[in-house]
């Protein structure tokens, strides 16, 4: 079955999208798509405990993401893909969740620079995901409420995007959409299939978390 036609793991009438903020990241050409959210990263990394998800359509653009954000030092990286085991999707998911209590815990607290000693805890926790192994609300998995969800491949339906969302982001997040060239269009559709306000990407979007 292809992911996108999958059936909602929450449905979107029951999840409350009206606190989270939705924005876009126009990116000029192909080629510097992976360097911009490499940057981007970089920044959103340095906000001790940040939960941050990005989201793929494939498992190529998935291993792809995971090369090049692996020498991130303020951030731990882990993936969720098809054939990865039981066990440790389980384990990569309960991490994800402690960063989430975490970065909650201390949202009243000023956010700062990690530095270079940090402990590990905290770092900045990120998952990259494509849309066949979103969580299984339905199964009994829990929404993973990350602070930030990166579409780093936007999907071409709105379904998917609403799925990203309720799977995924709090309920007060931030979506970033990385988007180049024709894709204007397809968010465009997905913004005014959804009802949603795609507004461009501010550029101190990290200190409005």
């Amino acid at each position: 079955m292809d992911p996108n036609e999958a059936p909602l793991s929450t449905s979107p009438s029951n999840f409350n999208f009206s606190q989270q903020r939705h924005f876009y990241l126009a990116v000029d050409r192909f080629q510097f798509k992976m360097e911009t959210l490499v940057d981007l990263l970089g920044m959103a990394g340095r906000l001790r405990c940040l939960p941050i998800v990005v989201s793929c359509s494939t498992r190529d653009e998935l291993d792809a993401v995971c090369s090049a954000l692996s020498t991130l030092s303020h951030t731990t990286i882990a993936a969720l893909y098809s054939d990865l085991a039981e066990a440790e999707r389980a384990r990569v998911l309960a991490r994800f969740r402690q960063a989430t209590m975490r970065w909650n815990k201390q949202a009243t607290t000023e956010h700062g620079d990690a530095g270079e000693t940090e402990k590990e805890e905290e770092k900045s926790n990120l998952i990259v995901v494509t849309d066949a192994c979103l969580p299984l609300v339905n199964s009994g998995e829990s929404p993973v409420n990350a602070r930030v969800l990166i579409n780093y491949e936007l999907p071409t339906k709105k379904e998917t995007y609403m799925r990203r969302m309720a799977t995924c982001l709090a309920a007060d997040g931030i979506v970033i959409n990385m988007v180049v060239g024709g894709e204007v269009v397809t968010l465009k559709s997905i913004e005014e299939n959804s009802g949603l306000l795609i507004a461009e990407m501010p550029i101190n979007i990290f200190e409005m978390l």
